[in-house]
């Protein structure tokens, strides 16, 4: 009897599942009795009741069948943050990253920009990272890294724009992550006497993160590195970065010492 059941179970989910699919409506054939305007207005109101599944059928149904509308263009916008309200954030990068090649000089291009960084961001984190604090420069950064340059793109190609303030916080926060998980690579290196690899990977750091707390432990881990590869001159540079930048603090006495 155990056995039955067992089987029965992934049987019914498989009918539903079977079900489920042979309902879905092509976007081209959805809603084919309304006007445009009909279609729009119905998923601005289904937005406002958070209905986020039913928005984003009828905004992609305005899309496939009246791509030269009127209300297109905001429909694909309110089609990024109907899927980024619904957490679907990789469905919402998509629907960002194609409405920044559509529309590369649409008034509203800032906008997806915006959405596309904080759908890659949170496309890092699984929903216990959402919940608790974790440290983030210990996992794979590859979507930390395209969050970060979208919001360097708003900082840099839109200033005006109301969402450059809190992209420029982004920018700063997300980059010091990314110099932590340089660091860290760094430090790895360097505990395993790969002195060549754990300098490069520390003057990267100083290079491009300039600003980042990470850069007085980089400028440590060069000199020190420098020194047991016998480059005393690129040792000597490293310190008196460190010594003028840091005068006086623990890392130069941690440079110092060997």
């Amino acid at each position: 009897m155990k056995i039955k059941i067992l089987f029965l179970i992934p049987l019914f989910l498989l009918a539903l599942f079977i079900s489920a699919c042979s309902t879905t409506v092509d976007p081209a054939d959805a809603y084919k009795g309304e006007s445009a305007e009909q279609i729009f207005q119905k998923g601005e109101e289904a937005l406002k009741d958070k209905n986020y599944g039913e928005a984003i059928k009828r905004f992609e149904a305005l899309d496939v069948q009246y791509p030269f509308g009127r209300n297109t263009e905001i429909a694909q916008l309110q089609i990024i943050y109907a899927y980024y309200m619904s957490s679907d954030y990789a469905s919402a990068e998509a629907a960002a990253d194609r409405f920044i090649h559509a529309h590369p000089t649409s008034p509203h291009v800032d906008y997806a920009y915006y959405m596309r960084g904080l759908s890659n961001y949170y496309q890092n984190l699984g929903v216990f990272e959402r919940l608790f604090t974790v440290n983030l420069a210990t996992r794979d950064l590859s979507q930390i890294k395209k969050s970060y340059n979208d919001f360097v793109m708003i900082d840099k190609l839109y200033p005006q724009s109301s969402y450059a303030p809190a992209a420029h916080q982004y920018t700063v926060y997300l980059r010091d992550i990314i110099a932590d998980h340089e660091l860290g690579v760094a430090d790895y290196y360097y505990s395993r006497e790969a002195y060549v690899a754990a300098a490069n990977r520390a003057n990267l750091l100083v290079r491009h993160y300039q600003g980042s707390p990470a850069v007085p432990d980089a400028l440590v881990i060069m000199v020190k590195s420098y020194r047991h590869l016998q480059l005393t001159q690129n040792a000597n540079d490293a310190l008196t970065v460190l010594q003028y930048n840091y005068p006086n603090s623990k890392y130069v006495q941690q440079a110092m010492s060997q």
